[in-house]
């Protein structure tokens, strides 16, 4: 095993299941930004880690490039917002949990 865990990334882009229609422009990929401490004013810290809808809903406008409205974070397509749930998840990932991961992924790799 390396001596290196996994970094949490700054930042999380995916393609949409269900593209955003603003007028007549489809909006296809969201960068998800890791949120600062005043993006995350309102909410708990709890209710994100759970991955409880209201509070990504709430957060998914304050941290998507392109930047979305609420009305449109309101509309996405669940698989979207189960993305969206795992990349904020991901932000407040601890070292341990990172290297519990790390142990998973390599036991469960192929050796050739």
């Amino acid at each position: 095993m390396s001596n290196t865990l996994p970094q949490a990334s700054a930042s999380h882009t995916f393609t949409l299941a269900a593209p955003i229609t603003r007028g007549e422009t489809a909006i296809e990929a969201l960068t998800i930004r890791k949120p600062s401490a005043g993006q995350l004013r309102g909410l708990s810290l709890q209710s994100l880690l759970s991955l409880d809808i209201t509070a990504i809903l709430t957060v998914t406008p304050r941290i998507t490039m392109p930047p979305i409205t609420q009305a449109e974070a309101d509309e996405l397509d669940p698989a979207d917002l189960a993305e969206i749930g795992g990349a904020i998840r991901d932000f407040f990932m601890t070292q341990a949990e990172r290297r519990l991961l790390e142990m998973m992924i390599e036991q469960n790799t192929p050796k050739s």
